[in-house]
């Protein structure tokens, strides 16, 4: 089981978005917020300059086993980290991942245009960022819980089916009517999944 839960936000950068969840978590482990530097309340970094950068910053956090509990654009960086440190991440949880594979077979709404817009002073890693991880991805062998909406126009359901078919330990859970806040939105129904999956072996 893992000693240290990781918890990565989006492309917002909002550390607070996995704290309803987490503190509806039963299971022991050290909880760590981790934010982007540049993004929501993470003042910038002079060695952070790019995607690459944050996921360095993710990887000197695994330590000891560690779950890697991502939102969104933070699925994809918890996918590299996974790649890079498979003995160390235990476990995956990976809700309405929007990077990291091909999304344009998957009607999938574009969120940069209207992200940046809305959000002009925040570096532009995240909304330039385009990887197909797919290769990789079956050489993944920690159990992985894949979290989606079926109201999620950023994230489909196929994605997470998608997803399910390239990670050999996958199991997808579909929240009727979720969104893609539904960690934060219905972390009373999140947080067991959570517990539950945490407690599989690696």
């Amino acid at each position: 089981m893992p000693s240290k839960l990781l918890f990565l936000p989006g492309a917002s950068g909002a550390t607070q978005f996995w704290r309803p969840a987490a503190d509806l978590l039963s299971h022991r482990a050290t909880r760590v917020f981790l934010g982007w530097p540049g993004f929501g309340p993470t003042p910038p970094h002079p060695d952070v300059n790019g995607i690459d950068d944050l996921v360095e910053q993710v990887l000197a956090e695994i330590d000891q086993p560690t779950a890697l509990i991502a939102q969104s654009m933070g699925g994809a960086i918890a996918l590299r980290a996974a790649l890079r440190k498979p003995e160390l991440v235990s476990h995956l949880v990976l809700t309405v991942t929007s990077g990291g594979i091909d999304l344009s077979s998957h009607a999938a709404q574009d969120w940069r245009p209207a992200f940046q817009q809305a959000n002009p002073a925040l570096p532009r890693w995240f909304a330039t960022y385009q990887e197909d991880l797919a290769p990789s991805l079956t050489a993944l062998r920690m159990p992985v819980l894949l979290l989606w909406g079926d109201a999620d126009a950023i994230s489909p359901v196929s994605v997470g089916r998608r997803l399910a078919t390239l990670l050999p330990r996958a199991e997808l859970h579909v929240f009727p009517g979720g969104g893609h806040d539904l960690a934060n939105a219905m972390a009373s129904d999140v947080a067991p999944l959570i517990d539950a999956h945490l407690l599989q072996g690696a």
